[in-house]
């Protein structure tokens, strides 16, 4: 089914995209105060902080809850920005509601759960009040979108989907992958239907959000939403990818905002391709090298020894004649994997000789 959608208008200026900020979680009301002062005196559009957060493992901050509402409907009579929380159950929309919370967003863990997406739904018949919804934690396009429309079939029509990558289990570059082509496609599915990038869950480090936020605006992203905190470094939840409200200024003065899109695809849009498949590049290398781990472990439990010549030259000979038949010098592809499997066997060393 195609969502019913309004126009959903999000404040921006000429040079600047529309911008979400605000720290990962309501800590305390000086720091919630704090901070939202700062960044609405740098032009900020909207106030965001999370006063439930659902935690991976139980005994971490976990938010706090109805105590912090106050603090955000304090943001927003003293500073006029807009203000906006997460919610995961019934009763934090009830609650969100009643102190005038002016946007809902959905995380993803409760995007990948379809009962809660539904009692979500429920709760907010009749309500009219945006809804943003966040990418489920694994790659999965068809229940992002179903999330959207359980939402959208509540009579909730002002709507944006919120990009923040996709879990992992190997070591990577990012702490969740982009993925660019997933919400690429979502965007060429439902063209009416906001998307706002979300660099601070994507990256997992403050010095990520910069260059994660220009390949936003590059593939015409229609905002973002970052988590910017007075004091990062003392940050309860989430303070590696955090950065100060001065950080995000001068971020956001730097941004190239695209105000144009073209059919033709220019070489800035390729480029954008090569890194998101050196990206893959890299997340596969990482899982071989878990595999070659794996292996390792092996060989010690049953005395081997690591350098297997057989399996080595094989390993050649086929790769550089895979290579020639997809239009590579057979030469070239056997020197990657030389390379690959110098480090291959470097690493099932260390698991030996441990």
């Amino acid at each position: 089914m195609e969502l019913e959608l309004e126009k959903l208008t999000l404040p921006s200026d000429n040079e600047r995209p529309f911008v979400i900020a605000g720290p990962c979680s309501a800590e305390t009301e000086e720091q919630v105060m704090t901070t939202a002062k700062d960044l609405a005196a740098k032009g900020c559009h909207m106030f965001r902080a999370g006063v439930w957060k659902p935690r991976t493992k139980p005994g971490g901050f976990e938010g706090n809850g109805e105590k912090a509402l106050p603090w955000m409907k304090q943001v927003k009579e003293e500073t006029g920005m807009l203000v906006a929380t997460e919610v995961a159950t019934p009763e934090h929309v009830e609650l969100a509601l009643k102190y005038g919370i002016d946007i809902l967003w959905v995380g993803a863990r409760t995007t990948a759960n379809p009962f809660a997406m539904q009692a979500l739904a429920d709760s907010l018949k009749g309500v009219d009040v945006p809804v943003f919804v966040k990418n489920p934690v694994n790659p999965d396009l068809e229940l992002w979108i179903g999330a959207m429309e359980r939402i959208n079939q509540a009579g909730i029509k002002k709507m944006a989907a919120i990009h923040r990558g996709f879990s992992s289990y190997d070591k990577k570059i990012y702490r969740n992958m982009p993925m660019w082509q997933i919400p690429i496609e979502l965007h060429r599915r439902i063209p009416d239907l906001p998307i706002i990038c979300d660099p601070s869950h994507i990256g997992g480090r403050r010095e990520l959000v910069a260059p994660i936020c220009q390949q936003a605006m590059d593939l015409g992203f229609d905002g973002l939403i970052v988590e910017s905190h007075c004091n990062p470094d003392c940050a309860w939840s989430d303070a590696k990818q955090q950065v100060t409200p001065d950080v995000l200024d001068y971020i956001l003065s730097l941004l190239v905002v695209r105000s144009e899109t073209t059919t033709t695809e220019s070489i800035t849009q390729l480029r954008h391709q090569i890194d998101e498949l050196d990206n893959q590049l890299m997340d596969l290398l990482s899982r071989r090298m878990r595999v070659c781990r794996e292996i390792g472990q092996y060989k010690k439990e049953h005395n081997m020894t690591i350098l297997q010549t057989a399996r080595y030259t094989e390993i050649l000979e086929k790769r550089g004649a895979q290579g020639s038949l997809c239009g590579m010098d057979s030469d070239f592809v056997a020197q990657v994997f030389e390379k690959i499997h110098e480090e291959s066997v470097r690493q099932q060393m260390e698991i030996i000789n441990k």
